[in-house]
């Protein structure tokens, strides 16, 4: 089967200012990327259809919800703090960003698809229940996890977040629910301060969160290790039905918002032990969401590094 790619020419709306690191820019070089890569013609293309505003609620409040649709519509320029630029396009493109991910997730279902990446922003790990935080206003891969839970009835859903920053709206989100395992590879201490490796979820869930905080400095053998000793064997011992990576880009040696010392290549490597661990455990079914990456001249060759695995082990 073939790799998808999710995308829509619509994400470039929402409008973040001049200077603001999350930029339509950051999907123009991506999709360059791809487009050029001689394997581009081989994914299966998706655009984003239409869902209800339910499924969102799933992880939002509908009072934050209108409360983000209202001050988009009413022009305002940012939302609860200052990183989160918007403009009057930007609850509409959230929306959209949403839709991509239950589209690819609803592809992925029927069997058209063995694995895939979804090309969105704004993206979303940040965003809390009834808040708005690091660039963030809707948390896709969430309201994905909780779609594939109860449209799909999957039991265990694991999320790898390897964004540079912590992912603490996803981590609050599923902190007290034992069938969602989340594990985290950042930089710490550093934005937004959450992801020690005490926090090991509340209740029924504690125990399905691991933090993996990484040092300033670490690179590539740092990661591999990490990878090895902790990511890889908490998958095997979870033993999801599916695995959904928040795919930040921001670990990279050359990305101005963090210090942490990646190689382009190394998005390919964890996309690749990833991919193996799916294959074992779970038909190999993996979906993929863009998070964070904000060197323009390198963004374009982490993600296609990171595609061009997903498809090799399709």
């Amino acid at each position: 089967m073939l790799t998808g790619l999710l995308y829509h020419n619509d994400y470039l709306k929402h409008e973040t200012g001049v200077m603001h690191p999350e930029n339509p820019q950051r999907l123009s070089v991506i999709m360059k990327a791809l487009k050029e890569a001689q394997w581009f013609s081989g994914l299966q293309h998706f655009q984003p259809e239409s869902y209800d505003l339910k499924w969102i609620q799933t992880i939002h409040s509908e009072n934050y919800i209108r409360r983000v649709k209202k001050s988009c519509l009413d022009g305002a320029s940012t939302l609860d703090c200052p990183d989160v630029a918007i403009c009057r396009a930007s609850f509409e493109v959230a929306c959209l960003a949403v839709n991509g991910c239950l589209t690819l997730a609803d592809a992925l279902m029927r069997g058209d698809i063995a694995n895939g990446f979804a090309a969105v922003r704004p993206p979303g790990h940040h965003a809390g229940n009834h808040t708005a935080m690091g660039f963030c206003l809707f948390n896709n891969i969430a309201i994905l996890a909780r779609y594939l839970q109860n449209h799909y009835h999957l039991k265990k859903v694991f999320i790898l977040d390897w964004d540079v920053h912590h992912g603490n709206g996803t981590q609050h989100a599923f902190e007290e629910d034992a069938n969602v395992y989340y594990t985290s590879l950042h930089q710490y201490p550093f934005y937004p301060g959450s992801g020690h490796e005490s926090e090991r979820g509340q209740k029924e869930g504690l125990g399905t969160t691991l933090n993996i905080p990484m040092d300033a400095g670490a690179g590539d053998t740092e990661y591999k290790d990490a990878f090895e000793k902790k990511v890889l064997p908490a998958i095997g011992k979870f033993h999801p039905d599916i695995v959904l990576i928040s795919a930040g880009f921001d670990a990279h040696r050359d990305d101005p918002l963090a210090e942490i010392c990646l190689s382009t290549d190394m998005f390919g490597w964890m996309t690749s032990r990833i991919c193996q661990k799916a294959e074992e455990l779970c038909e190999g079914r993996i979906l993929s969401v863009l998070e964070g990456g904000y060197n323009l001249d390198i963004l374009g060759a982490c993600v296609s590094a990171h595609v061009n695995m997903l498809q090799n082990r399709s």
